[in-house]
């Protein structure tokens, strides 16, 4: 059983790798016996974790590159072809939210930020779309993979303020199956994709939307926490094993899935 969890002698891209949740999937990835490319366009941060796991006997590539590159994906891509010689995994992390895709309750509902929203859109759904066009060609050239998307609570809730990243996670989910039967219809059980969909984690995008600065809940937050069971935000190494799952052969018959990790947000009433 345990093998079947393993990701030994596995090469898995994370774009969007230099994120905070990006920072566990790809430790993820390692942890599992894996080797790691660690897309972002932060430099600093990919070279220094990709040092570091070098360091500590892992295997990792820094890879510089803007997941809505197309140019940039095709170079990173030969650069992890020609360290590692294959690919057999993707996990598309790049995406998130911008201060000019929320609209405020203050702000008039046909007011809204049309620019920023499309480009909140634009980031999470061609942002995961592109790059699968990229390292998949790989994968299949491997002849087996898995391709993980991440996806959102808001990609089934109205979730106010962020119609941008609504609509980008509801049409990654809507990406992720329609995908999921095309790649089953081509390669049969050999290339796999399914979604992520994280609850409520602090990350840098949503920290001020979330909490004070003393470390309370703002009113936002506080209609988070009391719509989650658990009763608090999830640490980001808590979405490690259902990354692993999805990108092991223990998840070999699982393709077009969505998986929640959420605290239970997404099954209760509220009541």
């Amino acid at each position: 059983m345990e093998q079947s969890f393993s990701l030994k002698d596995k090469v898995i891209v994370v774009t969007g790798g230099t994120g905070i949740l990006g920072n566990s999937f790809v430790n993820a990835i390692v942890e599992a016996g894996g080797a790691v490319g660690i897309l972002g366009r932060n430099e600093k941060i990919a070279n220094e974790r990709a040092d570091a796991i070098n360091k500590n006997g892992g295997k990792a590539i820094a890879l510089i590159a803007d997941a809505m590159d197309e140019e940039q994906l095709i170079a990173a891509r030969e650069k992890v072809l020609k360290a590692f010689g294959k690919i057999d995994g993707l996990v598309n992390a790049a995406g998130g939210n911008m201060p000019d895709g929320v609209l405020q309750p203050e702000d008039s509902i046909f007011g809204m930020k049309m620019d920023g929203m499309k480009k909140v859109l634009d980031i999470n759904l061609w942002g995961t779309l592109i790059p699968t066009q990229v390292f998949g060609q790989a994968i299949a050239e491997t002849g087996k993979g898995s391709i993980v998307n991440i996806s959102s609570m808001n990609s089934k809730k109205a979730v106010t303020k962020v119609l941008g990243y609504n609509m980008g996670k509801a049409a990654v989910d809507c990406y992720t199956q329609w995908f999921a039967v095309e790649l089953a219809n081509r390669y049969g059980d050999k290339i796999r994709m399914n979604a992520l969909a994280p609850g409520f984690f602090l990350t840098e995008q949503n920290r001020n939307l979330l909490t004070t600065p003393d470390g309370g809940f703002t009113p936002r937050g506080q209609s988070v926490i009391k719509q989650t069971p658990f009763k608090r935000f999830g640490d980001p190494d808590e979405l490690k094993g259902a990354l692993v799952w999805l990108l092991s052969d223990a998840s070999q018959f699982v393709t077009g899935a969505m998986i929640c990790v959420d605290g239970g947000f997404s099954i209760f009433s509220g009541v």
